[in-house]
């Protein structure tokens, strides 16, 4: 296994020069950033991507996947075409940029019908609305992606959207192509379900990983915790990811909730990652 961290673990207003750096401290081999609107964590959108390789490799640092916060602003599942269309068009410039510096994966969503957490409140799609208009999204980006060279990675995230890993599972299959997996996140699974029944029924379809952890009780957002202080089983998600044979990137995704000091979020994280790759 290959130890990342997603840039949102660092405290806000982190730069990609600064993060990357601190990543490097804490111990890990590589750093997840995010794009935005303006290019990426503020960066100049014409250079952004090449500045950021440029910067990891001076530190001898991977940039493995790119992540968008864009990606809940518009989905390719929403009710208004415009918003539909703008979606894939982003997923087309994380592609060019994820190409443009080095990653093989970029971080997307199949969509959403549903999601407690947004104050948007942009109308989406029914269930089989949003299905058919997500796969045929990905009937158009697949080859784009594939063109480029990356990897469209879904995540396993809260929007009431392909909620079991059969459907996950049968989903990336329709789609068919080998440039679309599952970005699959260990604690936004506990939930409704189990990481290792999904790693399981997954296998070859995960194309990178999120660990964080996450406690049942009471539940709701704010029960995402600190590595190994929730109810994940990572014993068995190790010994699940054995199974099935995956051993790449797993980015850290925490939230740096810390009053002082708040870049000791990843330093933890990153101390506990190696005692789960470790095991017993």
């Amino acid at each position: 296994m290959k130890k990342s961290v997603n840039y949102w673990s660092f405290p806000a207003g982190t730069s990609v020069e600064d993060g990357i750096r601190m990543a490097k401290r804490a111990g890990f081999a590589g750093v997840e950033l995010s794009m935005d609107a303006v290019g990426l964590q503020g960066m100049n959108r014409e250079n952004a991507a090449r500045e950021a390789r440029r910067i990891a490799e001076g530190e001898g640092m991977a940039l493995p996947s790119l992540a968008s916060g864009l990606c809940w602003d518009d989905l390719l599942t929403s009710a208004v075409p415009e918003r539909r269309q703008r979606a894939r068009d982003n997923i087309r410039r994380q592609a060019d940029m994820a190409a443009e510096m080095g990653a093989e994966s970029c971080l997307v969503l199949a969509g959403a019908v549903g999601v407690d957490f947004l104050k948007d409140g942009a109308p989406l799609l029914p269930y089989d609305g949003a299905y058919d208009a997500s796969l045929e999204a990905f009937a158009e980006l697949a080859p784009y992606a594939e063109r480029a060279g990356v990897q469209l990675a879904i995540e396993n995230v809260w929007s009431k959207f392909l909620l079991s890993p059969l459907e996950m599972r049968d989903f990336i299959d329709k789609i068919g192509s080998k440039a679309v997996g599952c970005y699959f996140d260990v604690g936004n699974v506990l939930l409704t379900g189990y990481p290792e029944q999904w790693i399981k029924i997954l296998g070859r379809r995960i194309l990178k990983v999120h660990f964080k952890d996450y406690r049942r009780e009471p539940g709701g957002f704010n029960c995402f915790v600190d590595l190994l202080s929730g109810d994940v089983d990572f014993l068995a998600v190790m010994r699940a990811f054995e199974a099935v044979g995956y051993d790449g990137w797993c980015a850290a995704e925490m939230i740096p909730n810390y009053r002082q000091f708040t870049d000791q979020t990843i330093v933890h994280a990153s101390l506990a990652m190696d005692r789960i790759f470790a095991g017993e």
